[in-house]
């Protein structure tokens, strides 16, 4: 379990790199196109599906809609800053746990809810490229709101062949 904790905590630390540098007007800045979702929105909605997995680890029935949606998070980067602090702390509790124990985790695809069988392994792999995904979308924002991102990998997934991608 330890490659998988430890990839989601170097993973969802790179959100105090880029919270420690924006204003809180940068986090919650929604005129950026097509969507008009802000980088606090996106912030708020990862830290929200690791809420959702420490919630439902001890019953082994994770459900990923059941989210707070605490809107201080995407609003505050002190806030924000906080939460990612107590993922990490949750990440960093999860090192010992069989990464093969069977949980069950309750989701909507687009149907309504389904109960899907994972391991906390695969849910924890998920959710470290749930949580690159939405880094990718926060790095379009900052780059049209002309904030600079110093860590190139920032929205990449660790695959992505490098000389491939233009990162200018």
């Amino acid at each position: 379990m330890n490659k998988i904790v430890d990839s989601s905590i170097i993973t969802i630390s790179k959100s105090k790199s880029i919270l420690s540098g924006l204003t809180n007007d940068q986090l919650t800045n929604t005129n950026i196109p097509p969507y008009h979702s802000c980088v606090g929105t996106h912030i708020r909605h990862i830290l929200d599906f690791y809420q959702c997995i420490f919630k439902g680890l001890e019953q082994k029935h994770v459900d990923l809609i059941d989210r707070e949606r605490d809107l201080n998070i995407e609003q505050d980067c002190d806030c924000a800053l906080h939460n990612v602090d107590s993922v990490i702390e949750g990440l960093q509790s999860l090192i010992s746990i069989d990464p093969e124990t069977r949980i069950k985790v309750v989701d909507d695809l687009g149907q309504g809810k389904i109960e899907i069988g994972y391991t906390i392994g695969s849910l924890l792999a998920q959710a470290n490229s749930h949580t690159i995904h939405h880094y990718a979308i926060i790095s379009y924002i900052l780059d049209r709101l002309g904030v600079v991102i110093k860590d190139e990998t920032f929205g990449y997934n660790p695959t992505t062949p490098i000389p491939n991608v233009n990162l200018n």
